[in-house]
């Protein structure tokens, strides 16, 4: 089973005991906002650099083009 963006989230929450009020404040977003995002798991990549950024993360979005294995 693949990990969602919200269960990464999570688990990295979890590990750097942090809880989502801190890190919506990291963000600059109310915690009611960032609850409904992470109920939804519904995030802009935006979003997921800036979460990526306050829990000291790097994060990469990738497209692979399977017939040739480039990268955009």
């Amino acid at each position: 089973m693949e990990l969602t963006a919200k269960d990464k989230i999570k688990i990295i929450l979890d590990r750097r005991n942090m809880t989502l009020t801190q890190l919506a404040n990291a963000t600059g977003q109310s915690r009611q906002n960032m609850s409904n995002k992470m109920s939804r798991n519904n995030f802009t990549e935006q979003d997921l650099q800036q979460i990526a950024a306050a829990l000291n993360c790097t994060f990469n979005a990738t497209f692979k083009m399977n017939d040739t294995g480039e990268e955009l």
